[in-house]
């Protein structure tokens, strides 16, 4: 089945007339009929019959129809989106984002490299942070933005953007909801909620309980439910400081020694930059993260993202 072949009886069906169709595609009637009779021959079915000067659909053509309809207009967005790729019309960005992760932090970067990438598209993928990896190995993102990771292949370059600490998440009702800070003894007593394949518990163990494990209570593999159950009174989450959270829930730094990670940035090493990759990379690099996520990641700033990654 050629294209030309479909955009033939396409013409016909739509005027029901075998000379005005040949004039709307621009050939010969003779050519036009010809290239019919091709489309018919491999479908194995006549799609039109005509009756002296009377040109109808059979049943087969009025059933293949719609999907030639649709068969027609993949192929010219296909072939608009390729000529608009080569005048650079489009630059897609698909950039992968831990969890943990707001997008929030990278909006601005992205808005400053907008004004000089014209035709920039965005796309925003959420997955754990060594999915992220296989995905830019695949090409299927270009970037990735992610907490800590272990074991990063030598293929990925790897630069750290900025540090932040881990705090205490729990309901305003919560009986350490008005502390100004909550030390280890409090944890100790403390349920805490537990995510499911996160490295936040083990960082948390090694630091405040070197010697006794946490109360680790009620878990889940979502942050979204985990949340849920921390403004229900049912414990505390302790997670970096600007992963989305919900409007309702409080966060409380810990005492004693800091314990953070470092938000990273990933690209695949040696692979031909787009020039919207490029300008990404170039400005995560040189941006003044410290100030950036000061007024980034609030409980009202994230609350969407939230709650858009859980439908």
């Amino acid at each position: 089945m050629e294209l030309h072949q479909v955009r033939y009886f396409l013409a016909v069906a739509s005027t029901l007339n075998f000379t005005r169709a040949a004039e709307q595609c621009n050939v010969t009637q003779p050519a036009l009929t010809k290239g019919v009779q091709k489309l018919e021959q491999e479908l194995g079915g006549q799609l039109l019959y005509r009756e002296r000067q009377l040109t109808q659909l059979t049943d087969l053509g009025k059933e293949v129809l719609p999907m030639l309809e649709r068969t027609l207009a993949s192929a010219e967005a296909v072939r608009r989106r390729a000529k608009e790729f080569q005048r650079k019309e489009v630059a897609p960005l698909k950039i992968g984002l831990a969890p943990t992760i707001s997008a929030s932090l990278v909006l601005d970067p992205i808005a400053e490299i907008a004004r000089f990438v014209p035709g920039l598209q965005v796309e925003l993928r959420e997955g754990a942070a060594e999915k992220l990896v296989d995905l830019l190995l695949e090409g299927e993102i270009n970037a990735a933005v992610v907490g800590d990771v272990r074991d990063i292949p030598p293929r990925i370059d790897d630069w750290s953007l900025f540090e932040e600490r881990y705090v205490a998440v729990l309901a305003p009702t919560h009986k350490l909801a008005n502390r100004p800070s909550i030390g280890i003894d409090d944890l100790q007593e403390t349920v805490l909620l537990d995510r499911s394949g996160c490295d936040v518990a083990p960082k948390i163990k090694r630091s405040y309980f070197p010697e006794q494990p946490p109360r680790f209570g009620h878990c889940s593999g979502h942050d979204l439910h985990l949340q849920h159950m921390a403004a229900a009174g049912f414990g505390v989450i302790l997670a970096p400081e600007h992963m989305p959270r919900l409007p309702m829930l409080k966060t409380i730094p810990l005492e004693g020694d800091q314990v953070s990670r470092e938000v990273r940035l990933l690209a695949v090493q040696g692979r031909r930059y787009s020039p919207a990759l490029d300008a990404f990379v170039k400005v995560a690099r040189l941006r003044d993260w410290s100030i950036e996520v000061r007024h980034r990641g609030t409980p009202q700033e994230t609350f969407s993202e939230v709650a858009s990654a859980s439908a």
